[in-house]
């Protein structure tokens, strides 16, 4: 049983990266599409109770909001796997710009998430974490991330 927790800012390619990493083997659970964290919380159940893989596709910023899927996800026995999403915030930005509708964030949205963006660790529980760069055009450079020395 696999848990993945994505973590990076608007427009750094995490829903891109699902698509072509996971979407055939892990369910997507994803604020933007849920809407309320009720439904979030419901289907993170589901996914435990069933014993289903899953990712979470949010940009999850700080330790505090990752904890409220890795200790659940933990405590059932799954395997906590992050990705940590580098990218430059003004490159995310644009890339951000180009989506139309409800899902462009605006500037303070996306800069504002940079700001409170913390690394992902091992102390948090994952048991692996990549990081993930996107690479032009539409293509990714997964490397493990190393703890500190």
């Amino acid at each position: 049983m696999q848990a993945v927790i994505f973590c990076g800012i608007q427009g750094s390619g995490k829903s891109t990266f699902y698509l072509e990493r996971f979407f055939d083997t892990h369910l997507r659970i994803n604020l933007d599409m849920l809407r309320t964290r009720h439904r979030e919380r419901r289907l993170l159940a589901a996914c435990i109770d069933a014993r289903q893989r899953f990712v979470i596709d949010n940009t999850n910023p700080t330790v505090e909001e990752r904890a409220r899927y890795i200790a659940p996800a933990l405590a059932a026995g799954f395997e906590v796997t992050g990705y940590f999403f580098a990218t430059d915030p003004r490159a995310a930005f644009e890339r951000n710009q180009q989506r139309s509708g409800r899902v462009a964030v605006p500037a303070a949205g996306v800069f504002g998430t940079y700001k409170r963006l913390q690394p992902p660790t091992p102390d948090e529980g994952f048991a692996r974490i990549d990081r993930v760069e996107l690479v032009p055009p539409r293509g990714f450079v997964v490397t493990p991330m190393r703890p500190p020395a």
